[in-house]
């Protein structure tokens, strides 16, 4: 009797490992950002975003077809650099990843946006906006934000109207982003019966602009507008200070970061510097935006930059894409994502339409007072 027992307690134990196993599905999700080089502050930011969307998906206990998931983030480091970036996404499409999240810059994530098209593997990027990542045909690519057109072409019109900006420069830092933003900014200038009376370049890695603003103080700007990030912003508006140039200074997102005072040293001055996020929340939607800023501070002590919350919300669209799919396979929640519909974020409703983009993307103006930055107004 006493063996049958045994016998019976042994199968009973090895059906329950069993259906435990069973249940135990492992998901791959990549995550790529410059987590070093001049902008790691945001690569961070975007980063930290994730790994709280993962660790918070992992404490509800996730059902995908029938199986608990257990989900695992692979981050990857691009440096905002394209090369490095390609390597970062076939670094995850070699180790089979189940989807991507990334990369932060346009400039890495349209080119590595073809090896996760070829190895089938569905990316959503927080954060790049030109207009070409999701204009290449690659049903796999997606984004959460307001594209250039609308980003560049809202602040156009934004400095020639409210602005009232008479002689406008434009700058930019001819990465995809930089120059992308730019040339759909003069765009919107021109649309709104604006003029642009001078252009000039520079790089993602420069320090030095007196050059450059020397020839454009002899033109007396009223506004520069700069196509780049933070970390090249910073310096120019400080010499920007130290040239006696007092132009309205007008950006994308990004150079609109909780770090852009930092960089300039102090030296912005209360509603000289306009910028606006590819993003915007408002009414009942805020609220949710002020939970997760508060709850992000508290889990890192860090202030929420500008990109982590994209970020949260792409992970969890992407997750919930595989839930009602049933799988975590990209060949069966790919159509699902692409599908996705009315979902509730803390960045607002995401929707995408057949392109990869966003529906009725918002874009939030910022100003800078006080050494922070300061809401004006959500644009649809």
């Amino acid at each position: 009797m006493q063996v049958k027992l045994n016998v019976v307690v042994g199968a009973v134990a090895l059906l329950l490992g069993g259906a435990s196993m069973a249940q135990d599905l492992v998901v791959k999700i990549g995550h790529v950002g410059p987590t070093s080089g001049t902008i790691a502050h945001l690569g961070k930011d975007n980063e930290l975003g994730a790994r709280m969307a993962i660790a918070e998906l992992n404490a509800k206990g996730v059902m995908i077809g029938g199986k608990k998931a257990k989900f695992e983030l692979l981050a990857e480091d691009d440096a905002g650099d394209p090369k490095q970036g390609t390597a970062a996404a076939q670094k995850l499409a070699d180790a089979k990843v189940n989807g991507v999240i990334g990369h932060l810059n346009s400039g890495t994530t349209i080119p590595a946006s073809k090896i996760y098209f070829d190895a089938g593997i569905p990316q959503i990027s927080p954060s790049a906006t030109n207009v070409d990542y999701t204009r290449k045909g690659y049903k796999t690519a997606f984004r959460v934000v307001a594209n250039d057109s609308h980003l560049g072409g809202t602040l156009g019109k934004y400095a020639a109207t409210t602005l009232k900006g008479k002689s406008i420069v434009v700058i930019d830092d001819r990465t995809a982003y930089g120059q992308g933003v730019a040339d759909q900014f003069e765009k919107g200038v021109k649309g709104a019966g604006g003029k642009v009376i001078g252009r000039e370049f520079t790089n993602d890695k420069a320090t030095d602009f007196s050059a450059i603003l020397t020839s454009l103080k002899a033109k007396k700007p009223d506004v520069i507008f700069f196509g780049g990030m933070d970390a090249v912003a910073g310096p120019m508006l400080r010499q920007m200070k130290s040239l006696g140039i007092a132009a309205k200074f007008v950006g994308g997102d990004g150079i609109c970061t909780g770090d852009l005072p930092k960089l300039a040293a102090g030296t912005i001055a209360d509603d000289q510097v306009y910028c606006a996020e590819a993003g915007g929340v408002e009414g009942e939607s805020k609220k949710g935006m002020d939970a997760f800023k508060a709850k992000f501070k508290e889990q890192y002590k860090l202030d929420v930059q500008i990109y982590a919350p994209y970020v949260y919300d792409s992970v969890n669209v992407m997750v919930a894409a595989m839930v009602k799919a049933g799988s975590a396979e990209p060949a069966k929640y790919l159509p699902v994502l692409a599908k996705t519909e009315g979902y509730k974020g803390v960045t607002g409703t995401i929707s995408f339409d057949n392109k990869g983009d966003i529906k009725n993307g918002a874009l939030t103006m910022f100003t800078y007072r006080n050494g922070a930055r300061a809401e004006l107004a959500v644009v649809r």
